[in-house]
């Protein structure tokens, strides 16, 4: 008779149950690492989602991913440091106020013959490699350069020449990249695919601006800018990555532009009256970025100049921005895609004027944390509900010409915005510019929603 047979059950060794409990552990972290690696790896595509496209559409999503990672990367530390790379070379909020309207006038004039380019050639990818991938990021490894070679005034407007140059560029590209954007993300799943990319943005700014913050304290002093050039080369390293990952997306061979043919332009005058809802869409944005112009360019001023902060801690707060952002990019992702991006923007919008009023109140850099807090989650709704409207507002044949309109639209009034701002300031001091600011942004935000009422501003599909 056995021992199964008789009753008892058999005997296992100490070593027997360790040797299983072992192999059981190294199976549940095998298959607990594999899972957590797809999801890593489906989130670089958009999300779970993507398991219903085709693999070649996975591959654009995840190279597109990459791609907007690393350009934004590079565009925040930029965007968080230039202002004061330019005040370490001695330049005045005159000057500030110069590179911002230049900027956006630069920028405003590309647009037309970049949309007209994307037209007859048709090669979205290559336009946006030779522009923004390539031309732009040129200017970009020119600008900590500049410091080398020339000193005072010179070297003011060698960078301020470069930063133009580098925004001109980049909008020449504009139209063409708008324009495969639409056709490389589904529309169903835009608000969260651009979600979770900037969720991923998020993550990495944080601690890359304050490790910038870090390395322009330790290595810059008075005349001594080598930090601001350190940070402004580690942008370009970051961007030439973006380059790379763009490089990879695989285009068809025309744009839906270029198949429809060449529009002219009475026909597109004509094709625009009968899209109202555009128009008012371009009116609105027009408003609300002349108001957000007007006092944008000189936040970091402030903080410097007046409220004596430290690049260290310009890079904390900018970290408490993209740290709200995150929770904001999930929820409003999600906002997106059931409610529709015109109500997010309209929540937003009306409540990010109460922004620059805050800066009214702070007497210290740290007073400024509460306003970067509801800045950096609010914000990041509103960036995400405008561009899903813009892909969606843009006829498919004709996207490359509206999205260059909106874009020529909205430089122009970031121009006038910044011009008006730096003579404000002048003359009246910051308060005023921050409350002409909040006032002006309200205004536009409640004639968006007003106008939603009286006409159909959600997407013609």
């Amino acid at each position: 008779m056995t021992e199964k047979q008789a009753g008892h059950r058999p005997v296992i060794s100490i070593r027997e149950k360790y040797i299983s409990l072992r192999t059981s552990g190294v199976q549940l972290a095998r298959r607990t690492t594999q899972a957590t690696a797809l999801r890593a790896w489906q989130f670089t595509a958009g999300g779970s989602w993507t398991r219903r496209l085709r693999p070649s559409a996975r591959h654009n999503l995840r190279s597109f991913w990459f791609d907007g990672l690393f350009a934004a990367s590079s565009n925040e530390i930029l965007l968080a440091y230039l202002t004061l790379f330019l005040l370490a070379l001695n330049a005045t909020p005159g000057q500030i106020g110069l590179l911002s309207s230049l900027s956006s006038l630069a920028a405003a004039a590309m647009l037309l013959p970049g949309a007209t380019w994307v037209e007859r050639w048709g090669q979205r990818k290559r336009i946006v490699l030779l522009t923004g991938g390539g031309a732009a990021r040129l200017a970009l490894m020119l600008m900590p350069l500049v410091p080398l070679f020339f000193t005072g005034p010179t070297a003011i407007y060698a960078v301020i020449t470069l930063a133009v140059a580098r925004d001109a560029f980049s909008q020449l590209g504009m139209p063409a990249w708008t324009s495969l954007t639409a056709d490389i993300v589904p529309l169903k799943w835009r608000g969260r695919f651009f979600a979770s990319r900037n969720i991923a943005v998020g993550l990495v700014k944080m601690p890359l601006i304050y490790l910038a913050g870090l390395l322009i304290a330790r290595t810059s002093s008075p005349g001594n800018p080598l930090g601001y050039q350190l940070a402004l080369g580690t942008a370009f390293v970051i961007g030439l990555a973006a380059t790379v990952s763009y490089a990879l997306i695989r285009e068809t061979d025309t744009s839906p532009a270029q198949k429809s043919g060449s529009t002219t332009w009475r026909a597109f005058t004509q094709h625009l009256r009968a899209h109202p809802e555009f128009l008012a869409f371009c009116a609105t944005a027009a408003l609300w970025n002349l108001a957000v112009r007007i006092a944008g360019p000189f936040f970091s001023v402030y903080l410097v100049e007046s409220l004596k902060a430290t690049p260290d801690v310009v890079g904390i707060l900018s970290t408490i921005s993209t740290l709200t952002a995150l929770p904001g990019q999930r929820l409003f992702g999600v906002m997106a895609d059931h409610w529709g991006a015109r109500r997010v923007q309209i929540i937003t919008g009306l409540i990010i004027p109460l922004m620059p009023l805050g800066w009214i109140l702070t007497r210290s850099p740290w007073h400024t944390v509460p306003i970067h807090i509801v800045s950096g989650f609010l914000w990041a709704g509103y960036n995400l509900a405008n561009f899903n409207l813009l892909l969606t507002m843009t006829p498919e044949d004709l996207r490359p010409r509206y999205t260059a309109l909106y874009q020529i639209v909205v430089m122009v009034s970031l121009a006038i915005g910044s011009a008006l701002g730096g003579i404000v300031i002048e003359k009246w001091g910051y308060y005023v510019v921050f409350t002409i600011s909040g006032v002006g942004r309200f205004v536009a935000a409640l004639v968006f929603a007003l106008l939603g009422r009286k006409r159909d501003l959600s997407p013609k599909l």
